[in-house]
């Protein structure tokens, strides 16, 4: 595979990304790290890897209810605008993910976020979130995941269509 490093087994998947909107326009980020590469820490967008036979709205709902507690459906969830390639290092392994990007919005200012249902592997990388203005990820002052994230979301959230492609994470 073209420009993916050959340092660790290879595992690929389709995964959604979800810009999760509050009623302020706030998006929520997961502060995250990997116990692998210790003193590494950044802020992702919640999503998640697709089930055999399950499509990216129906891993956005079971991912969004998973990681945040948010029973969401998937007429709120929308258009897949943002398409994205990447891979990165984590647990021993090179994901090399195909990822759609998409929105949902959630009512209330800053709700609380349930994490009860995550996954042991996401309990020990996901340390703090945080509802972040627009303009502060466009700031771009934190390392984020996606890397372009502050450069993307504006156009993203305008309706912009984006193919972004392959994102080297580390």
């Amino acid at each position: 595979m073209t420009g993916i490093p050959a340092d660790l087994p290879i595992r690929e998947r389709d995964v959604v990304r979800v810009v999760v909107l509050d009623a302020d326009g706030r998006v929520l980020l997961f502060h995250t790290q990997d116990p692998e590469y210790a003193g590494i820490t950044w802020w992702e967008l919640p999503g998640g890897g697709l089930d055999a036979g399950e499509t990216y709205l129906e891993a956005a709902i079971r991912e969004l209810r998973e990681e945040t507690g948010f029973v969401v459906t998937a007429a709120q969830i929308g258009p897949p605008t943002w398409r994205r390639r990447a891979t990165f290092r984590h647990r021993r392994r090179r994901h090399v993910q195909d990822e759609v990007v998409v929105t949902v919005r959630v009512d209330g200012t800053g709700p609380a976020v349930d994490g009860s249902l995550r996954f042991d592997y996401e309990v020990a990388g996901y340390f703090d979130h945080r509802w972040w203005p627009v303009d502060e990820i466009a700031a771009g002052r934190e390392l984020f995941y996606p890397r372009r994230l502050p450069v993307l979301l504006t156009t993203f959230l305008a309706g912009g269509q984006i193919d972004e492609p392959l994102e080297v994470w580390f």
